[in-house]
């Protein structure tokens, strides 16, 4: 009989185990990212590619940030002028 949220008992992983494959992955793109120049790679990314480097910050962010200040305030700095009219 299948147990909460529709589990075997004692079938399959455990709930927080993460899939070998993923271990994997994760792995591999980390060694890549080394073997391409790791932080020094990342940075010139940000630069050429802002779009696409800020998309990665949206993936690896945590959804919830919790400051011990108050409000969080992150400024991106691209280089690409822009007017103060309009922020």
């Amino acid at each position: 009989m299948a147990g909460k949220g529709g589990r075997i008992p004692g079938a399959g992983r455990k709930p927080g185990i993460p899939n070998k494959i993923t271990g994997d992955l994760k792995g591999m793109i980390l060694g890549a990212l080394a073997g391409a120049g790791g932080e020094a790679y990342l940075q010139r990314q940000a630069d050429e590619n802002p779009g696409a480097f800020l998309t990665l910050i949206g993936k690896v962010l945590p959804t919830t940030l919790t400051t011990g200040s108050g409000a969080l305030r992150i400024e991106v700095v691209t280089g690409v002028p822009r007017d103060d009219d309009d922020c």
